[in-house]
């Protein structure tokens, strides 16, 4: 796996994966291509060995990481499906992921299918009031298979937008979509 560092939200793509190096958000891809599920032509389930993923707060300028936007972008050559939501850890000691908000949901039972170069975005409430907080270290996010209950692939780290977030049982994140603006309102009014 090729780990490296890339600066701000975006990532261009054009004649390969251009990198920027020195913010400490992380992005990991490797030349390996997902394998088609299915019939010719099937849309392979996106997974960290063709995804780059960063994390940055919302707004950026705040200064608590409470409102994150996850990114992730297809970094391989063929298109590829990211299905429901991200599955988040926040922290090396969280027992469960973190809930979704259901009504995220852009088009219920439909995968964010991404080409070459594209962008999908989860947003993450960190904490949602002053209900048992802790400080969490790291994020850790899985992708979900095309059928309920599978995954695709190993857990991905993403890097921090902080050194340290303060977490509480009020985390919640939102499905996949190709709007950030659509995923964050869900999570900025809390």
């Amino acid at each position: 796996m090729n780990v490296k560092s890339f600066r701000g939200r975006r990532v261009a793509v054009a004649a390969g994966l251009v990198l920027a190096l020195g913010c400490g958000v992380s992005v990991q891809a490797s030349a390996t291509v997902p394998r088609t599920v299915g019939g010719k032509g099937a849309v392979a389930a996106c997974s960290q060995d063709v995804l780059g993923v960063s994390a940055v707060k919302e707004p950026a300028d705040s200064q608590e990481a409470r409102h994150l936007l996850l990114i992730v972008q297809n970094a391989g050559d063929k298109k590829c499906n990211l299905y429901r939501h991200p599955l988040v850890r926040l922290g090396a000691d969280a027992r469960t992921t973190v809930p979704v908000i259901e009504e995220s949901d852009p088009d219920p039972g439909v995968p964010v299918t991404l080409a070459p170069g594209e962008e999908a975005y989860a947003a993450l409430l960190v904490s949602g009031g002053a209900r048992d907080e802790y400080e969490a270290k790291s994020i850790t996010l899985g992708l979900q298979g095309r059928k309920i209950g599978s995954t695709a692939g190993r857990p991905i780290d993403v890097p921090m937008p902080a050194p340290t977030l303060y977490a509480d049982d009020g985390q919640l994140v939102t499905y996949w979509t190709t709007a950030s603006g659509f995923a964050l309102d869900f999570i900025m009014s809390r």
